[in-house]
């Protein structure tokens, strides 16, 4: 085991998105996992259902006692909903910013339910991606933060760019959400662009897929990997667990966040 991953995030009662996929992916990938929960959902394959934050007084305890004890190599922040949690998630960034920082800015479930207000929106973009070493998000949500739309890869590498400005020292724009035979992400750097292209796996067993990539992503850069190694590794995994998902759900089902373990499989 190794690569300390402390995972600031909302839990997903179907086990499929969230702290939960974040915990699976780090583990599966050989990373340790530890734990602030921002929210407590009730959903399934078909969407949420209700929502409960947790205070930020308390995310921040989960966070400091971690922190404190047990330590990170990466932080990976997912759903935080409003903007007093993403003040006092960023207030306590601001004191390990020594540590590789992935922020998924988290803002609609894939059924659409809202997950993050426009205070909150405005926090992340005047605050959190200020901080990160790495900001992914997808396409709608780049467009939320960046204030444009997006209607092909152009338009991505443009926005990718716009997001740069945020201070963020790369941005991940996610293209999933375009049409296509081929899903294209751009990663942006003060070097340039960087394209990674895939042939998409059309199946309906997508949920997930945003917290499983930057989790991916965290426990890769906490091993050692450099960011453009972690962003090709969190892919292909995320690729082979959408091609192998269990089927689970009448929804958008979860993924096999265990392919990694098929040797030990009954």
């Amino acid at each position: 085991m190794k690569g300390r991953v402390l995972v600031v995030a909302g839990s997903d009662s179907s086990g499929g998105a969230g702290i939960q996929a974040d915990i699976k992916t780090i583990t599966a990938l050989g990373g340790y996992a530890a734990t602030a929960i921002t929210a407590i959902t009730a959903q399934d394959t078909h969407g949420v259902h209700a929502v409960f934050p947790v205070p930020p007084e308390l995310v921040v305890k989960q966070m400091r006692l971690v922190l404190d004890d047990i330590g990170a190599d990466a932080i990976k922040i997912g759903m935080l909903g409003d903007a007093a949690t993403v003040e006092a998630v960023s207030d306590v960034l601001d004191d390990v910013a020594h540590i590789p920082l992935i922020v998924d800015p988290v803002m609609r479930a894939k059924g659409g339910a809202q997950l993050m207000d426009g205070a909150a929106v405005e926090a992340t973009r005047r605050r959190l991606a200020l901080l990160a070493t790495v900001l992914t998000p997808n396409i709608p949500e780049a467009e939320l933060l960046a204030g444009c739309t997006i209607d092909d890869v152009l338009g991505m590498e443009h926005t990718a760019e716009l997001l740069l400005t945020l201070g963020s020292r790369a941005v991940l724009l996610k293209g999933g959400h375009l049409g296509g035979d081929e899903v294209v992400d751009i990663l942006a750097t003060a070097d340039g662009l960087l394209r990674f292209e895939a042939p998409r796996v059309k199946s309906r067993h997508t949920h997930g897929t945003g917290c499983t990539l930057a989790s991916a992503i965290a426990v890769s850069m906490a091993q050692g990997l450099s960011l453009q190694d972690s962003v090709a590794r969190a892919r292909a995994y995320v690729q082979r667990a959408i091609a192998t998902a269990p089927g689970y759900g009448g929804g958008h089902g979860p993924l096999n966040h265990a392919h990694t373990f098929e040797r030990f499989r009954p």
